[in-house]
């Protein structure tokens, strides 16, 4: 395995179901499936001009999770810093009705949303494998 980090940016949408999942897909991922060489950056501080977080976009292969359809984060790191290297669309995996569903606290969490939030990080994983296999 390479010790090349590859960056994760989460969706920060609190309006819909499908941010949720994209957060806790993407902690998953960092703590769980793919600990060290995962991280994550801060949409916002992106968006507002971090150069931190806009560097690591540009030097190292970045994956955006977006709770939608609207992609935010896809369209900030594309914006602001390179091409993704691979994204995610929430509702692409879950459907767009269910992304768009009511916001969701983590105490409320059920057997079948910590399955969506597994199937989100199963992608995640299957991208970040992806980039792993072309730097090799």
């Amino acid at each position: 395995m390479s010790t090349n980090k590859i960056g994760v940016i989460a969706c920060s949408g609190e309006e819909c179901l499908g941010g949720t999942i994209s957060r806790l897909a993407v902690r998953k991922t960092m703590e769980e499936l793919r600990p060290g060489t995962t991280t994550t950056l801060c949409l916002p501080l992106f968006i507002a001009g971090d150069g931190g977080e806009r560097e690591f976009a540009e030097k190292y292969p970045t994956i955006a999770v977006d709770g939608c359809s609207k992609c935010c984060a896809k369209r900030a790191i594309e914006k602001y810093s390179n091409a993704v290297a691979g994204s995610v669309d929430i509702a692409q995996i879950i459907g767009l009705e269910a992304a768009l569903g009511n916001p969701l606290s983590t105490r409320y969490l059920t057997a079948e949303h910590l399955e969506l939030v597994n199937k989100t990080a199963a992608e995640i994983c299957k991208i970040y494998d992806d980039i792993e296999a072309q730097q090799s």
